[in-house]
């Protein structure tokens, strides 16, 4: 495989940005059998996967997500938008000032959760999901960027897709498209 973290290909632009990275396979489903994007993952996506995790200030991620797949803390500080307004339990006693709870409830809260995040110094934003938080930031016109990663199954069934919620229209412009071990890699710019 070659080494895709060193390139330059997903370097962070200036100043504010929030970029959403998702998986997904060949068919469209963004999770496996168990309901978690972890079974489709692959190494390619995995190493994309934690180059946007490092090199960010913060990750933002739905409560479902996180507790669907297991979050815990970790060296980026973590934002977990929910509804309920509850962490997940592998969340809850993660060290002060590592996790955060952000209210999820409509897109005026969005908007200012974001807003905060970038007037406290955390400007490169990636969204980890789920497909319904993303749907959400789209409709708010809070993405600038979104990065997807296809990997090369088909899986069937009735997995859901990466974007999930009301219709939605946005137009994205391809910013690059990379392929390795059959694992395509596409940065999307979205038109604003």
């Amino acid at each position: 495989m070659r080494t895709l973290v060193g390139d330059g290909s997903y370097a962070w632009p200036e100043g504010p940005w929030l970029r959403a990275n998702m998986v997904t396979t060949v068919d469209g489903s963004a999770q496996g059998a168990d309901g978690r994007s972890g079974t489709i993952n692959n190494a390619v996506d995995k190493e994309i996967f934690h180059r946007l995790r490092d090199t960010a200030d913060a990750i933002l991620v739905g409560a479902g997500t996180a507790r669907a797949e297991g979050y815990g803390p970790a060296a980026t500080p973590i934002v977990v938008v929910s509804r309920s307004g509850a962490l997940p339990e592998t969340m809850a006693d993660a060290p002060e000032g590592s996790v955060r709870l952000a209210h999820g409830g409509d897109t005026d809260d969005l908007r200012r959760t974001i807003a905060g995040l970038h007037a406290e110094g955390f400007h490169h934003i990636v969204c980890e999901g789920g497909p319904r938080l993303l749907g959400d930031l789209l409709r708010a016109g809070l993405v600038d960027e979104l990065c997807s990663t296809v990997v090369p199954c088909l899986i069937a069934g009735e997995g859901r897709r990466m974007v999930v919620g009301d219709q939605l229209d946005v137009g994205l412009e391809l910013a690059a498209l990379i392929e390795a071990d059959g694992t395509l890699l596409a940065r999307w710019l979205v038109r604003k």
